[in-house]
Formats: C-alpha cells, sequence, structure tokens
C-alpha cells in the first residue's frame, strides 16, 4: 500500500472509478461530513457520491462486503474499531456488493472483502481477504501519510456533525461546470467538447487537461467488459488494440501498476515501427495518474531504458 500514491487531485474531472453520483456542478458547499456518531456509515449506490466528495477532505476507507462472506465478518469488526480509535482523521463506508452493484463494479470488485481507499475522490488499493487487526493500523497508518502528502488533512468531528479544515470550494469555471453536468449524463463526447474549449481558451488549464484525458479514458472503456477484454489480450500478445483496451480497463479501476506493466511489456515487444501508438498511450495515462506519483516514475524510468 505504501507506493499506492493517489494522482493530483484535480478539481472537476471525473474520478477514475466511474461512480458519478455526485453533487451537482457548480455548488460552492463544503462537503458534508456524515451524521453525528457516523465515522462508520452504510453506503448505497444512491449516496456514494457524498463519500467521494467527503474524500476531497477527509481520507475514506470503503469496505465491499456481502452478508454470505464469512472473512468479511471476521474483518469488517476489526475496520471499525481502528476507524473509531482515529477519531475522525477517517471514516469507514460499508458497501454491500449484493445490494449495490454499480459500487461493486466501479472498483472492479472480483472478491471480498475488499478494502480500497479514497484520497481526494482518487481510488487507492488497499488489500483483499481478511488480514489481522496489526496489518490493518499499518496500512491505516500508510493511508494517513499518503493523504497528508496529498493535501487532504481534514477530520470529522462525530459530535459535532462538521468537518473541521473542511476548504471552501469555488464555483467551477463555467465550460467545467459544462462539463461537469455532462459527465453525469454520461454525454462524453459533449464533456470532451467542454474542456477542449476551456484548452482554447486557456491552454496551461490544468484541471481541463485532467479532465480531457479523463473523459477520453471514459469513452474508450464505455461498454468494454473486462473479462472479454482481458480473453481477447491474452489470445493476441501483441494486438496493441486488445492491450490498450485492457490497459485503459485497469487504469479506470484503479489497477494503476498492471496497466503501466502491460504496456511496458507490449512496448518491448513491438518493432520499433509499431511502437508510437503504445508510448502515446503511455504518456497519456502519466499524465492522468500525475507526474509525482511513485508508479508513474517507476514507468518512466523504464520506458526510458526502453527508448536507449
Amino acid at each position: 500500500m505504501s507506493d499506492q500514491a493517489p494522482g493530483a487531485v484535480l478539481r472537476g474531472a471525473v474520478d477514475l472509478s466511474a461512480l458519478r453520483n455526485r453533487p451537482a456542478p457548480g455548488s460552492n458547499a463544503a462537503p458534508s461530513a456524515p451524521a453525528s456518531g457516523s465515522l462508520v456509515r452504510d453506503v448505497t449506490d444512491a449516496t456514494f457520491g457524498q463519500i467521494l466528495e467527503l474524500s476531497r477532505t477527509v481520507p475514506v476507507v470503503v469496505d465491499l462486503w456481502a452478508e454470505w462472506c464469512g472473512p468479511c465478518k471476521q474483518l469488517s469488526p476489526i475496520l471499525e474499531k481502528v476507524v473509531e480509535e482515529l477519531a475522525g482523521r477517517l471514516v469507514l463506508a460499508k458497501v454491500d456488493v449484493d445490494a449495490n452493484p454499480q459500487i461493486a463494479q466501479g472498483f472492479r470488485a472480483q472478491s471480498i472483502p475488499l478494502v480500497v481507499a479514497l484520497v481526494g475522490g482518487q481510488p487507492v488499493p488497499l488489500f483483499t481477504g481478511a488480514v489481522p487487526e496489526e496489518q490493518v493500523r499499518e496500512v491505516f497508518s500508510q493511508l494517513l501519510q499518503l493523504a497528508a502528502q496529498n493535501g487532504v488533512t481534514g477530520t470529522v468531528d462525530a459530535g459535532a456533525e462538521s468537518t473541521a479544515d473542511a476548504p471552501e470550494e469555488a464555483p467551477l469555471p463555467p465550460l467545467h461546470a459544462e462539463a461537469f453536468a455532462a459527465i453525469e449524463e454520461g454525454d462524453y463526447a459533449r464533456a470532451a467538447s467542454a474542456y477542449e474549449r476551456a484548452l482554447a481558451e486557456n491552454s496551461r488549464d490544468a484541471d481541463a487537461h485532467a479532465g480531457l484525458g479523463q473523459v477520453r479514458l471514459l469513452q474508450r472503456v464505455q461498454g468494454a467488459d473486462l473479462q472479454q477484454a482481458r480473453a481477447a489480450a491474452a489470445a493476441a500478445p501483441t494486438d496493441v488494440d486488445a492491450q490498450l483496451l485492457v490497459a485503459d480497463l485497469d487504469i479506470s479501476g484503479g489497477h494503476v501498476d498492471d496497466a503501466f506493466g502491460r504496456l511496458l511489456d507490449l512496448f518491448a515487444a513491438l518493432p520499433a515501427d509499431d511502437r508510437a501508438p503504445v508510448r502515446a498511450r503511455l504518456l497519456e495515462l502519466f499524465g492522468l495518474v500525475g507526474d509525482a506519483d511513485p508508479r508513474v516514475i517507476r514507468a518512466r524510468g523504464r520506458l526510458a531504458s526502453l527508448l536507449f
């Protein structure tokens, strides 16, 4: 977990988990804290957007579980105990995967219990399966360090129904708001157009660059079936389009190292004349994850070694 740093927090860009039930664009309200006493709260497909926004202020641990899952019943009390002891520095969001398939699909939950975190709206893989309390404490300590590095240092006061240190959010610029609304509607072409117009007005608009990259990613993976894509890629290891699709799906599900490793292996296997599309996609995905992310730094180093 210690090297699972999320990308830069980019306001106005859609979250890579594709769980898009978020507050209306243009709102200047600070993220709402959970209700009194609810450092541990049940979250549904309909309410997930609230916890996603809260993660911009305080790190959120997401526990994906099911009633029939024995290991889940062993792990959940440990997670709740450690979160409560941290006294508002973390929030625990519990998700019943059987009742909330949209969240389960968004996190690519292939087995449970699955524990991930949200930091600044970005997914951070933590662990799968039941683990001992000592390991949970260690992982949560690393998570808090990572969150601090990304400026997510707020706390939740469970007794006062308020979030300390919550920054005031300025309204989105008009074109960003238009893009955000289009994303909410699943109209990625209109969102891309809005971001492109924002960049035409200001080519240094970092949020628009990030938003455009993420929207293009969502366009590419929309309607794709992960299992079918993996099967096609396994059957044709040097098929560029097949490998690019799986890498996109991995990135959208938060499996950054898997995506980079796949594309770098493909780059190494291809003749020099066929490498350009793979290099271009790698550079695009590097930008999405963030140049300071250690996974990007490692992947850039390997790419450089393959070029020279």
